[in-house]
């Protein structure tokens, strides 16, 4: 028998030889990249990052529209608009689980590079910013917080412009580019000593000027915008009523505050993560269905 066909007949054999599983071809990861503050990282005041936060809920939620996204979540918490862009590193305490250390450099750099490094394979981009750049204005005379929630929406219009255009440009027009912002915590206020006041003028902050703005950014750059407030139950109106353990007869919009996240009980912005799943779902929704 030729030497040539010998040859060929023994690699056929180690061929059949091998495990299906070695001879079927690997899928291409896909990858989902989150940017933000500590609603990206996922923190609770009860746990800390407990890998309960929206980014880690969503890949559950997007298997179901046919994808298999691993996470790679760049979130810091306490994070702005402006730190996003010009801060290096971010603390260990700050991350959530399994999160990239970038030390050496920003948030916004440390995404880019891994997103030029995997564009083909980036599907999904979310952006959680902005609520650490108002929460100052909670603490201002009522008569002021119109002012101030004006003055930080400069400053966030001007650093997100620059940090969506630069993502898009990164990962190119494909992967799915998707911004959240926040339940209306300051709704939960309205069972907290003092905070009634602003319960109601927050539901317009929100309505009207933070989300708008944001809405406007993410569309800017062909990407997605998902109204967190609305689907945490904000706009409906405050003489609807409802009765919720412990706080007696309150709002329907405060006790769905209440339920989704810690600010009732503890006076602390960040949801619950039933609050997070809420989130997750609004997420995956945008992903186009394979």
């Amino acid at each position: 028998m030729p030497f040539r066909l010998i040859s060929l007949l023994a690699a056929l054999a180690a061929l059949v030889a091998l495990p299906a599983a070695a001879q079927a071809k690997k899928p291409a990861p896909q990858y989902y990249v989150s940017l933000g503050d500590s609603y990206a990282s996922g923190y609770q005041p009860t746990t800390g990052n407990d890998g309960h936060g929206f980014a880690y809920q969503v890949p559950g939620f997007a298997k179901k529209r046919g994808y298999r996204l691993k996470l790679v979540n760049f979130g810091c918490g306490g994070a702005t608009t402006t730190s996003l862009l010009k801060q290096k590193g971010c603390p260990r305490a700050a991350r959530g689980p399994s999160s990239p250390d970038y030390s050496k450099t920003t948030q916004i750099t440390a995404a880019e590079r891994f997103i030029r490094a995997h564009r083909r394979n980036v599907k999904l981009i979310t952006v959680s910013i902005s609520g650490n750049d108002v929460t100052k204005c909670a603490r201002v005379p009522l008569a002021e917080v119109a002012t101030c929630v004006g003055d930080a929406l400069d400053g966030i219009n001007a650093n997100l412009s620059k940090t969506v255009k630069r993502l898009r440009k990164a990962a190119g027009r494909k992967p799915k580019l998707v911004g959240i912002t926040y339940p209306d915590v300051i709704l939960g206020g309205w069972v907290r000593p003092g905070g009634r006041d602003l319960a109601a003028p927050s539901v317009t902050v929100f309505k009207d000027l933070i989300n708008p703005a944001l809405k406007k950014q993410y569309e800017s750059v062909h990407g997605s915008f998902v109204d967190v407030t609305a689907a945490t139950g904000a706009y409906t109106p405050l003489t609807e009523t409802t009765t919720l353990a412990p706080y007696g007869e309150i709002p329907v919009a405060v006790a769905d505050v209440c339920k989704l996240t810690w600010y009732c009980a503890r006076g602390d912005i960040h949801a619950r993560t039933s609050g997070y799943r809420v989130i997750a779902k609004l997420v995956a929704a945008k992903l186009p269905r394979k």
